[in-house]
C-alpha cells in the first residue's frame, strides 16, 4: 500500500513542479500540499474503505482547482494548462469512478460527479459517466431526462437525445414526464430547424445539400409522440400537461387543436377540461384589437371576457354536477375576486359573482366543508354579517359532526357577539362526538371567561372535564388551574390541584405550572414544592431528566432548602431514569456541580 501511495504522491511532482515554476504557488505551499496529498492518499487505500474520505479527497482537489483559478486570473497568467489542470481533472474523474463503482447506489455521489464535468466542461468524460449511471439506475426517469437535456442543449444533438428518450421509455412505457419532456424535445427541434431554414433563406444559400423535411418542421415528430403517448397514458393531466408545451411554440397550432379535440372528446365529463375550456376564454384575443385603448375599455373588455367564462362554467356545471365541478367554478371566481384592480365597478361584479356562485353550490348541496368556510371569510370581510350567520348554520346542518365546521359557526357568533353563542355550543356538543372536541370546550372556556361570571365559567370547566377524552382533558386541566389562579387566588388553586390530581392522565406543564403558582408567592414553602415534584416524578420521572435537575437545584437555592437530600434524588434518578436518559443525566448533574448550568 505504502508503495502504491508514494507513487501516486510522485505523478503530482511535475504538476508541482510547474505550479512552482510559473509563481502560482511557493514552494512552501508545495510542500503542505504534498502533505495534504499524502494523509488524504493513506485514508482511500484503506482496507475498509468510507465514502466520506472520497468526497473529502475530491473537494480538496476541486478547491485547489479554483485557487489556482483565481491566482491565474490575478496574475494573468493563462499557459501551462495541460501540466496542472488536465492531470487534476483526470486525478478527480478518477477518485469519481471509484467512489461510483464501490458505492453504485448513491445517486447523490453520482450527480456531483456530473455537476463536476458540466463544471469544468468535460462533455467527453460527462457522455460516459451518463452512459455507466443510467446503466446501474434506469429505473430513475429523472436520470433518463437529464441526460437527454444534456445531450440536446449542450451538445446541440437532437439525435443523441432522441435515442436516449426511446431507450428511457423501453423502461417506463407508461411514464407522463418521459412523454411530456420527449415531446418537448421534438418540438424544440423543430423550432431549431425552422430557424437555421430561415437563416439559410436569408443568407440566399442553397438549401439542395440540407434535408429540411416539411414533416418535421411542422411538429410532426412531435405529434407521433402525443399519439404514442395518449393511448398508453389516460388521464386530462397529460393532456393539459402537453398542451401547455405545445402553447410555448408559435408554430403548432394544428397539433393544439388536435390535442383540444382529443381532450373534448375523450374527458368531456372531466371537471378540469371544463375549467380549461373556461380559462380559455381569458386568453382569446379581442375581436376588433385597438392600438390605443383607454382603461374604462380594458376594464370593459376583461369585464366581458369574464362573463364568457363564467358562461363556460355555468353550462359545466349543468352537464357535470359534480363538487369538483363546483370548487373549479369557485376557485376561478375567486382568483379573479381577489386579483387587485383600481376600477371598483369591476371589483363589485366580481364580488357579486362569486357570492352567488357560492348561493348556487349551497343550493345543489354540492358545496364542500373547506368552502363553506372560505364562503364565510368572504361573507365576513365584505361585512355580509347576517348572511354569514346563515351560511354558517347551513354548514353545520351539512356537516353536524364535523368539529371544525361547529367551531367555523361559533367563532362566527362570537365576533358578531350575537346572543345565542350558549345555545350553538349545546347544540355543537350534542352533535358532536365526545373524541375530538377539545378545540370546542376551549373556545367555549376562553369565551366564558371574558363574558359570563366566574361561578359560570368554573362550572363549564367542571363539566369540560367530564365531557372530554381523557387525553384531551390534560389540557383543561391546565386552562382551569391557570384560571382559578388569576381569578380566585391561590388557596383556591391549591384546594383544586389536589383534586384535580385524584384523576389520570397528567401533563409536566400541570405541574410545572403549580411549581411556578408555588414560587410566586412571597412565603413559598419548600415543603409545598416537594409535594408537587415528587407528585410530578411519579408520573414522569422515568422519561424526564430536566425535572430531577430542577429539583435538586430547588433543594439546592431554596432558603429551606435542604442540600443533603441531592444525594438521595441523585441515587433515585439513576435508578428511575431509562436507557440513554441515564447517561444525559450524569452528563448534566455534571455540569450543575461544576456551575455550568
Amino acid at each position: 500500500m505504502a508503495e502504491r501511495i508514494e507513487q501516486r504522491l510522485e505523478d503530482r511532482i511535475p504538476e508541482l513542479e510547474q505550479l512552482e515554476r510559473v509563481g502560482l504557488f511557493t514552494r512552501k505551499e508545495i510542500r503542505a500540499v504534498l502533505r495534504k496529498a499524502s494523509a488524504l492518499e493513506y485514508k482511500i487505500q484503506r482496507r475498509a474503505l468510507r465514502k466520506e474520505d472520497f468526497i473529502n479527497y475530491i473537494q480538496y482537489e476541486v478547491n485547489l482547482l479554483e485557487l489556482i483559478k483565481k491566482r491565474r486570473a490575478r496574475i494573468g497568467y493563462s499557459f501551462k494548462k495541460d501540466e496542472i489542470e488536465h492531470s487534476i481533472l483526470h486525478r478527480v474523474h478518477s477518485l469519481f469512478n471509484r467512489a461510483t463503482g464501490k458505492w453504485k447506489d448513491d445517486v447523490q455521489l453520482w450527480l456531483s460527479h456530473v455537476a463536476f464535468c458540466k463544471q469544468w466542461n468535460a462533455k467527453h468524460q460527462l457522455s460516459k459517466v451518463f452512459s455507466t449511471m443510467l446503466a446501474i439506475h434506469s429505473n430513475k426517469p429523472a436520470l433518463w431526462i437529464m441526460a437527454a437535456k444534456w445531450e440536446m442543449e449542450t451538445r446541440l444533438s437532437s439525435e443523441s437525445a432522441r435515442h436516449l428518450f426511446l431507450r428511457a421509455l423501453r423502461f417506463h412505457p407508461e411514464c407522463p414526464k418521459l412523454y411530456q419532456e420527449y415531446f418537448r424535445m421534438e418540438l424544440m427541434h423543430a423550432e431549431k430547424q425552422r430557424k437555421e431554414k430561415k437563416e439559410f433563406e436569408q443568407a440566399k444559400m442553397d438549401l439542395g445539400e440540407f434535408n429540411y423535411s416539411e414533416e418535421i418542421l411542422n411538429g410532426e415528430m412531435a405529434r407521433i409522440v402525443y399519439r404514442d403517448a395518449s393511448q398508453k397514458i389516460k388521464g386530462v393531466q397529460f393532456q393539459l400537461a402537453v398542451l401547455s408545451i405545445a402553447k410555448l411554440f408559435d408554430f403548432t397550432q394544428d397539433l393544439q387543436k388536435e390535442i383540444l379535440e382529443s381532450l373534448q372528446a375523450g374527458y368531456a365529463d372531466d371537471p378540469l377540461t371544463w375549467d380549461y375550456m373556461a380559462r380559455r376564454e381569458l386568453e382569446l384575443e379581442p375581436l376588433q384589437p385597438t392600438e390605443h385603448t383607454t382603461k374604462q375599455k380594458k376594464v370593459s373588455e376583461m369585464a366581458q371576457r369574464e362573463e364568457r367564462c363564467c358562461a363556460v362554467f355555468d353550462e359545466a356545471v349543468r352537464a357535470v354536477p359534480t363538487e369538483d365541478m363546483w370548487k373549479c367554478y369557485i376557485t376561478f371566481c375567486s382568483e379573479r375576486y381577489n386579483r387587485k384592480t383600481n376600477s371598483k365597478e369591476l371589483k363589485q361584479k366580481r364580488l357579486e359573482r362569486t357570492l352567488s356562485v357560492f348561493s348556487k353550490a349551497h343550493e345543489s348541496s354540492l358545496l364542500s366543508e373547506a368552502l363553506y368556510k372560505q364562503w364565510l371569510h368572504l361573507l365576513l370581510d365584505s361585512n355580509l354579517s347576517e348572511k354569514a350567520v346563515e351560511v354558517a348554520e347551513a354548514a353545520t346542518k351539512n356537516f353536524s359532526q364535523s368539529v371544525e365546521t361547529w367551531h367555523m359557526r361559533l367563532q362566527v357568533l362570537i365576533q358578531l357577539k350575537r346572543d345565542d353563542v350558549t345555545q350553538c355550543f349545546e347544540e355543537a356538543i350534542k352533535h358532536v362526538k365526545s373524541k375530538g372536541t377539545l378545540p370546542l370546550w376551549t373556545l367555549w372556556v376562553e369565551w366564558s371567561e371574558a363574558t359570563n361570571s366566574k361561578e359560570d365559567t368554573e362550572a363549564l370547566y367542571q363539566r369540560s372535564l367530564h365531557a372530554t377524552t381523557p387525553a384531551e382533558s390534560v389540557t383543561m386541566k391546565e386552562m382551569y388551574l391557570d384560571w382559578t389562579y388569576r381569578n380566585c387566588g391561590y388557596k383556591k388553586v391549591k384546594r383544586l390541584f389536589t383534586s384535580l390530581c385524584e384523576n389520570r392522565p397528567f401533563s409536566l406543564d400541570f405541574f410545572r405550572k403549580m411549581i411556578q403558582i408555588e414560587k410566586e408567592q412571597e412565603s413559598c414553602k419548600m415543603l409545598h414544592l416537594r409535594e408537587y415534584y415528587e407528585r410530578a416524578l411519579r408520573e414522569f420521572g422515568s422519561t424526564n431528566t430536566d425535572l430531577w435537575l430542577d429539583y435538586i437545584k430547588e433543594e439546592l437555592s431554596h432558603p429551606q432548602g435542604k442540600p443533603e437530600n441531592c444525594g438521595s434524588i441523585h441515587w433515585r434518578a439513576m435508578k428511575m431514569l431509562q436507557g440513554d436518559l441515564v447517561e444525559d443525566f450524569v452528563s448534566k448533574y455534571t455540569l450543575l456541580q461544576t456551575g455550568h448550568i
